[in-house]
């Protein structure tokens, strides 16, 4: 895992707020010795979860989208360390691996324009470097026997997951997907808008359900693509739900989760499928933070849930008074996906 920056014992020290009476995360999170195996570590230690960041935005760039997804994973790291460590969700259970290292990628990507076809060519190969790299760090993760947490970057990233976890199995697995957006554009060349098109195209995702689309944001052609394939890929729309209200949110969690069930599954969350969050496609309708998290939870709880990642959040897009909010944010879903792995049934 060269390309792993681990987060240390100092890094926790040096952004949690200790008060006096008071336990927080950061006191009780578990990092990795610097002079350990990261592989032996992972395999004796005892927290479930695994927390991982992927600092990046490349993918969301060459997929014409706004920058700043780089920016979640500092901004979530700080909100998780003063989280309370009490009886509802203890600290200890989360294992802080690091980041990837994508400054290179990141520096390079500076010198790119992706309104020119050979640039935006270049974005897509260095997506692709990045797939490799996370696929590899999912799979060393899963085989492990632990929960990835993963926080950052754009939702490129699904497929470096679901390759990953599916690697660590040994089969395909499924996904679901909170999201404005399928994410399941043609074979362009990688960016944030595939992730799970590849993924299913490469057979390491099976069964993929995308939950609350946007009617006005989905292209015919992908709405056809997702017809011809119904067996295999499934999806309801936000406006049916909230808007036209022919469909109830909570059967439609337990419609999707008959879907994929039959498998282990990753469960993917687009920040842009929340109003007013700054986000790479932010959007003024969309689902509430409280149905985010009842969902989170409600997916969380069951035994195949594999994974958790959390993407395309940007604080950076935001305003500077009220960006630590988005961090925030990451930290309430990361506890409703802990305390629902903890009431597994």
């Amino acid at each position: 895992m060269e390309k792993l920056i681990r987060f240390t014992t100092s890094d926790l020290s040096k952004i949690t707020n200790f008060r006096s009476g008071e336990v927080k995360f950061g006191e009780q999170m578990v990092t990795i010795p610097k002079d350990a195996d990261i592989v032996t570590f992972l395999k004796n230690s005892e927290p479930q979860f695994v927390l991982f960041g992927i600092p990046e935005d490349i993918g969301v760039r060459a997929n014409f989208g706004r920058p700043g997804a780089d920016s979640a994973w500092e901004s979530a790291i700080k909100s998780i360390a003063n989280i309370q460590h009490n009886r509802f969700c203890k600290g200890y259970d989360l294992l802080i691996l690091g980041q990837l290292d994508v400054s290179d990628e990141m520096h390079e990507i500076q010198q790119l324009d992706f309104h020119n076809t050979i640039d935006r060519k270049k974005m897509s190969e260095l997506v692709v470097q990045i797939d490799k790299e996370v696929a590899h760090i999912i799979t060393t993760i899963v085989k492990a026997g632990k929960i990835p947490i993963v926080i950052g970057g754009g939702h490129n990233n699904a497929y470096g997951n679901i390759k990953g976890t599916a690697l660590a199995k040994g089969k395909p697995i499924n996904a679901i997907n909170f999201d404005a957006h399928s994410d399941f554009r043609i074979l362009e060349g990688r960016h944030s808008g595939n992730g799970f098109s590849y993924a299913y195209e490469e057979g390491f995702l099976k069964n993929y359900f995308i939950f609350g689309l946007h009617e006005s944001y989905t292209s015919k052609s992908v709405l056809k693509k997702l017809r011809d394939i119904e067996n295999r890929v499934q999806y309801n729309t936000y406006d049916q739900i909230n808007i036209r209200q022919e469909k109830n949110f909570q059967n439609e969690m337990s419609l999707a989760h008959n879907f994929i069930n039959d498998t282990h599954y990753g469960v993917e969350i687009d920040l842009d499928s929340i109003p007013n969050i700054p986000s790479s496609a932010m959007t003024l309708s969309g689902f509430s933070v409280e149905e985010l998290r009842r969902f989170i939870y409600f997916f969380g709880k069951h035994p195949h849930a594999a994974y958790l990642h959390i993407c395309e959040g940007a604080p950076s897009l935001g305003n500077e008074k009220n960006n630590h909010l988005v961090g925030k944010l990451i930290g309430y879903l990361i506890t409703d996906f802990m305390k629902a792995k903890r009431d597994s049934v």
